[in-house]
């Protein structure tokens, strides 16, 4: 046996296999140092000469390779300096360490970590693991910066806030006193039309966007609130798809022509337009009649109102706007030679449309002074409704076509064809037109390149009346019937047509002629001369009743006349 002691600087041995494995190929990291090298016979047992050996020569727990090349073996092992002048080295090293500035130490430690071998970089790792892990969220409320803990974890859901309230006592102290469960349920209001109407609606409301936090409960109760709003609004969507709800009736009493042809509301009132030339304001909580409207000489069939006036148009020919407050006339608009079919205004702008075959675009700068901006000709039989926004008129005919017009310069745009009968009523918003027909389809439009997204099948008769909302698409007929859609299946050409139709809802005894809806409700008014309200959140789980802002999306009523073909 021979053995020898050498120093390997910046060497490369062949990479072998730990406890006598023969070599493989590759190499083994660099700067492996202060090695002591036994030679062996390759015909001696190894593990016999390790037993043989002296208790300072066996390699043990130092041994790193064993290595053999056919003729002898070799067995490399780490070789530690004696004690003493080990640890008077190591004083040493420290000593000028402490010396040197931050980057000359950073440097040397980098020099170090190059020359060491991989077993040594993953011992090294280990240690440093736990010392580069932080907790910033306790750290900082310690430096007196509890505001950016907060601050950082009020950006997390509900799920996130849970588990983080579970990491320790800080963390959840932190949550606690920065209220971040009020301020989570504050955001989705803020954000989400259904948790705003919720709120309102439910009465939690009053607790949210306080200044101080001692105006209201601590963070415990927001925390046990969350939950019931989540059941609330998963209740409120399984009522929508299986059409459970609770059901209130207006009987109107006409007392000549029956029918309530259009109707707008919010949270305190519901304001009708009737056959019988009328116009009646309800109130919402007890479903009195608080108010008629006279003036007009024929049925009112169209109807729109904001915190000043309504404006109202009849078969008479006129257009009347009315102080919503007082009642009284404050203008009356005559233009049309035939019924005012339906009308919108909003910023500034209305738009008429009637029976003449006409629409009228008006500048509404009071209620008292509205001039006429442009006439648009171009359908062929009664314009039976119109739609807008900032760049686009959107008009319906009982020519079974609609057509859109540029909103600033009133020039027509394109022709939407595809239905086979006159076209009774459309929403649009954004690039979507839906649209409904005599010819007892629905249809769904990009306003942009004209083309038809998709057609819905399932009315007996004439489609009089629809909207839609981000999640579902409304109609009524004259089947009596009201039909749920899922507006996202629809958008989707790989959805089967059988699934479109969520719920048919009938109470209604004649042909349905108007319905507005939001997140919770539908309120409808039909030919029976009744104004029903499908409540599809359980009223019997109230908190204290407050009141309820529904977003409207502007909805309004129109006259079908019986000629539409």
């Amino acid at each position: 046996m021979m053995k020898g002691r050498v120093e390997l600087v910046d060497a490369y041995l062949p990479s072998c296999t730990r406890a006598g494995g023969l070599p493989q190929q590759g190499l083994v990291t660099p700067a492996v140092r202060n090695f002591e090298i036994i030679l062996l016979p390759s015909t001696v047992d190894n593990t016999s000469v390790m037993e043989d050996q002296n208790e300072d020569e066996s390699p043990k727990k130092n041994t790193l390779w064993q290595i053999s090349n056919g003729t002898s073996s070799v067995i490399v092992s780490r070789k530690r300096p004696s004690e003493g002048n080990y640890e008077k080295e190591k004083d040493l090293c420290i000593k000028y360490f402490d010396q040197w500035s931050e980057s000359d130490q950073v440097e040397f430690v980098e020099h170090l970590i190059s020359r060491m071998c991989h077993y040594q970089h993953g011992h090294i790792n280990s240690y440093l693991k736990p010392m580069l892990q932080r907790d910033f969220i306790t750290a900082l409320p310690e430096q007196g910066l509890d505001h950016i803990a907060e601050n950082i974890l009020s950006y997390l859901d509900a799920r996130s806030l849970c588990a983080a309230e579970l990491v320790c006592k800080e963390w959840q102290r932190v949550i606690s006193e920065g209220m971040l469960w009020k301020k989570l349920i504050e955001r989705m209001v803020r954000t989400d039309p259904l948790w705003k109407g919720l709120s309102e609606r439910r009465g939690w409301d009053q607790y949210l966007f306080k200044n101080r936090p001692t105006d209201g409960p601590p963070n415990s109760f927001y925390r046990s609130l969350y939950p019931k709003i989540i059941q609330d609004i998963e209740t409120i969507e399984s009522n929508w798809r299986c059409g459970r709800h609770n059901l209130q009736r207006i009987q109107c009493r006409s007392e000549n022509s029956k029918g309530v042809y259009c109707l707008q509301y919010d949270d305190e009132k519901i304001i009708s337009g009737l056959r019988d030339n009328s116009i009646k304001i309800w109130d919402k909580t007890s479903l009195e009649c608080l108010k008629v409207l006279t003036g007009h000489t024929g049925s009112v069939l169209c109807l729109q109102y904001d915190e000043r006036v309504i404006v109202t148009g009849s078969s008479d020919s006129t257009v009347r706007v009315w102080d919503v407050n007082t009642g009284e006339v404050l203008n009356t608009l005559i233009h049309h030679n035939e019924a005012v079919l339906h009308l919108r205004f909003s910023n500034g702008l209305m738009v008429t449309c009637s029976k003449d075959r006409s629409i009228a675009v008006w500048d509404m700068a009071s209620p008292t002074d509205i001039t006429l901006r442009r006439v648009l000709v171009g359908h062929r039989a009664a314009v039976n409704v119109v739609d807008f926004d900032d760049k686009y008129i959107v008009s319906a005919s009982g020519d079974r076509t609609i057509k859109v017009w540029s909103t600033s310069t009133c020039e027509f745009v394109r022709t939407l064809n595809g239905h086979k009968r006159g076209i009774a009523c459309l929403q649009y918003r954004d690039r979507l037109v839906v649209s409904g027909s005599s010819d007892n389809t629905i249809r769904l439009w990009d306003i942009e390149c004209g083309a038809c997204l998709r057609v819905l099948e399932g009315h007996e008769e004439l489609v009089r009346c629809i909207r839609f909302d981000n999640k579902r698409i409304v109609s009524g007929a004259y089947d009596g019937k009201i039909k749920v859609w899922d507006l996202q299946a629809a958008l989707d050409p790989r959805a089967p047509a059988s699934t479109l139709c969520l719920r048919t809802l009938v109470e209604h005894s004649g042909r349905v002629f108007r319905l507005q809806f939001d997140e919770f409700q539908i309120i409808s008014s039909s030919h029976d001369d009744t104004i029903l309200i499908w409540d599809f959140l359980n009223s019997a789980l109230y908190y204290p009743q407050k009141g309820f802002t529904v977003l409207n999306y502007w909805i309004f009523g129109y006259y079908m006349p019986e000629d539409v073909d």
